[in-house]
């Protein structure tokens, strides 16, 4: 297969296609800025600063993320976290009880969640034991009802990055939608695939303002495609999925990319530092090579050393039910003191 071939009319959902999108009062009545006296949407009239319903489509914020990533605003869907994006995905593209989707475990867990919430199966291919894509097994499972291939990069729980000859592999033959999971992508040393949207117009790419922005509380997900595709999104999405305060808080930190940049930075340092000193630890088998803000380890027993942690106040992740993650602990970098605690209670144990 061919992406040249790629149809998005072929993979949509037949329903999804004849639907017609909700149009609420912000749709109708776009405000250019001016003095107006708003009586469509029947809400409270007295000011308070959130009486108002929000932008539903979040205009001022794709602005700004569209200048950043030099794309248009039209590429752009925002979404309550990553899993509301992941979710309109299921909904807008795979047919449940009939269609399937690929996943790469160890993964993110959430796509086999949303898989089973609508109905739909999960071809699970394991990682090779270096933690990359099998890609002829990928290629071999895809049949006529796969319509989506998750590839999760840099990799949760794992950290690593997928190298870009296996995706420019998955994304050439594969006639349905591939979707990379870019949550930890600014602290990676490979570049986005944003910039690669002209090239392959089956591609998706999710990110978040939950890691590096340091804005998980706020709930805002980012998904970038070609216009057709962020159009079928828009057809489904709950027209007010973003509030009001995610939406101006937001604004206010995705501008704000002196600070951004900084934190990143000195996580990163602190990433280099905990490696360093997790070597000097006796019980660390092997410490796996990171992209992202957290570092996965192999012990001698991970139930044992995460109880041992946790009695120490400190709470890490045990990793060791997943698939190719025996007796694995991830670590998220925390601050310096932070840092320097999880250390020395290792050191201790």
């Amino acid at each position: 297969m061919n992406t040249t071939q790629f149809d998005i009319n072929q993979i949509v959902r037949e329903n999804v296609k004849g639907l017609k999108p909700y149009s609420s009062a912000r749709d109708e009545y776009v405000s250019d800025g001016s003095e107006m006296i708003f009586l469509d949407a029947n809400e409270n009239p007295y000011e308070n600063g959130v009486n108002r319903y929000p932008d539903p489509q979040q205009r001022s914020l794709k602005a700004v993320l569209a200048e950043q990533k030099n794309i248009l605003p039209q590429n752009i869907l925002l979404g309550n976290g990553s899993d509301e994006v992941l979710d309109l995905l299921f909904r807008a593209f795979c047919e449940p009880k009939i269609d399937n989707i690929i996943t790469l475990p160890p993964t993110y867990g959430m796509y086999n969640v949303l898989a089973n919430t609508n109905d739909v199966q999960n071809h699970k291919i394991l990682l090779t034991n270096d933690f990359e894509p099998n890609v002829s097994k990928i290629l071999e499972t895809i049949d006529q009802q796969t319509k989506i291939i998750f590839l999760c990069s840099p990799n949760n729980p794992t950290g690593n990055s997928f190298s870009e000859q296996s995706i420019v592999q998955i994304l050439e033959g594969f006639n349905g939608l591939v979707v990379i999971d870019e949550a930890y992508i600014d602290f990676s040393t490979m570049e986005s695939w944003v910039q690669k949207l002209k090239v392959y117009p089956n591609l998706i790419i999710t990110q978040t303002l939950s890691k590096a922005y340091g804005m998980a509380g706020i709930r805002l997900g980012l998904c970038y495609a070609s216009k057709e595709i962020i159009s079928v999104l828009n057809k489904i999405k709950p027209p007010y999925n973003v509030n009001e305060l995610t939406q101006r808080k937001a604004l206010e930190r995705v501008e704000d990319v002196e600070s951004v940049q900084k934190e990143v930075s000195n996580i990163l340092q602190e990433r280099e530092k905990m490696i360093t000193d997790l070597e000097e630890i006796g019980f660390i088998e092997k410490i796996y090579k990171s992209d992202a803000n957290f570092v996965l380890v192999k012990v001698d027993d991970a139930n044992v050393r995460y109880d041992q942690l946790l009695n120490q106040g400190i709470v890490i992740r045990n990793r060791t039910t997943q698939p190719l993650c025996e007796n694995t602990l991830r670590f998220t970098v925390g601050t310096s003191f932070e840092n320097k605690k999880l250390i020395e209670a290792l050191k201790n144990l």
